[in-house]
């Protein structure tokens, strides 16, 4: 995770740093949300995902998580997984620290929509019979 609170990685992601990166004490709300891989998607059983990003992804996450903090004064963080992932890894994973529980949930969703339509990662799904496809492009 870089200085903005936000990366990309080919290594199974820091939990704990992405949520001490957002954790402060005048915070009473702290909201994680886990973007996990699933066995499934459309009726199909997937076996594994891909994940592969642009060269410039790391500087795009950065910017969503710099824009929300910029919005809404809340402590934001965010980090994308790349690479081969099994069903049950974490492929994002975001944090957003409040006062309140209300603002930290509502912070934390945004956060990982901008970023799920904003930054220029693609999947590729591997479905338990064989075929593989990728998504969203």
């Amino acid at each position: 995770m870089n200085d903005a609170g936000a990366g990309i990685t080919h290594e199974p992601i820091d939990e704990a740093a992405v949520r001490a990166a957002v954790g402060a004490p005048e915070c009473g709300a702290l909201v994680m949300f886990h973007g996990i891989v699933r066995d499934h998607d459309g009726g199909r059983g997937v076996a594994a995902l891909d994940y592969r990003a642009h060269p410039d992804a790391e500087r795009f996450i950065s910017e969503c998580v710099a824009t929300e903090r910029a919005a809404t004064g809340l402590r934001l963080a965010a980090v994308h997984r790349v690479g081969a992932l099994r069903i049950g890894d974490a492929a994002l994973v975001a944090a957003a620290s409040a006062p309140h529980r209300a603002e930290a949930f509502a912070a934390v969703e945004r956060l990982v929509e901008r970023i799920k339509h904003e930054v220029p990662i693609w999947k590729r799904q591997h479905f338990a019979d064989g075929v593989s496809e990728w998504v969203g492009l």
